[in-house]
């Protein structure tokens, strides 16, 4: 694709996808917001274009149409990159303002499937040790017994640890989230790396809230 001076200079530079995320993040701070020169670094493509180009969009113009089009030029790269990529522009973006946070709650019924999942993931990050819970736990539980199993794959993984987190972190709803996990039976049969927890509730639960006693 034709790219500008000051993009192709940009994309030959970090290209190679071995560049670690703090060399971006430096890059990034040098060019700060460059809102156009993002989406050209996005449209290469190349995984850490597309890191630095979400560090340098202009927040204030990053909105529901402006995500739709970001998804859509993704093209056909793995699904897991394209979580990692909605994940960094959360984590850098729509988790920093009101607004952003507003658009990521507006996504739970969502027809993409990597809104929907973000919606999720966004709801696990709020439940972390030392943070108050927000009040939508009755209302994430009744839509993770509704729709969890039937769910798209990379939404049904964040709908399960939400729900592991909230089993974690709030007793009152531990039962609830346990009974859930056996109904389901989602990945009990999964084979997790030495030191992981694995995704069955039950499990997942008895491990979690033993390191919190420990």
């Amino acid at each position: 694709m034709s790219l500008s001076p000051r993009a192709r200079a940009l994309h030959d530079q970090i290209a190679d996808p071995t560049t670690k995320k703090s060399a971006i993040r430096k890059l990034a701070k040098t060019i700060r917001t460059d809102h156009e020169l993002g989406l050209e670094l996005w449209r290469t493509g190349v995984n850490p274009c597309c890191h630095l180009a979400i560090l340098i969009f202009d927040r204030k113009r990053i909105d529901q149409a402006f995500v739709d089009e970001l998804e859509a030029t993704m093209g056909d790269i793995p699904v897991q990159k394209k979580a990692h990529l909605m994940d960094w522009l959360l984590a850098n973006h729509l988790c920093k303002s009101k607004g952003g946070k507003a658009l990521v709650e507006s996504w739970e019924h969502s027809p993409s499937a990597l809104q929907r999942r973000t919606f999720w993931y966004h709801q696990s990050r709020l439940r972390w040790t030392g943070q108050a819970p927000p009040p939508n736990t009755e209302a994430l539980l009744e839509a993770a017994e509704a729709r969890m199993q039937g769910e798209d794959p990379i939404v049904q993984m964040f709908m399960n640890f939400t729900v592991g987190q909230i089993g974690t972190y709030q007793p009152e709803h531990r039962a609830r989230c346990i009974a859930l996990g056996e109904r389901t039976g989602l990945f009990r049969d999964e084979k997790v790396p030495r030191g992981c927890v694995p995704g069955y509730l039950p499990e997942f639960i008895r491990v979690q809230v033993a390191k919190l006693d420990a």
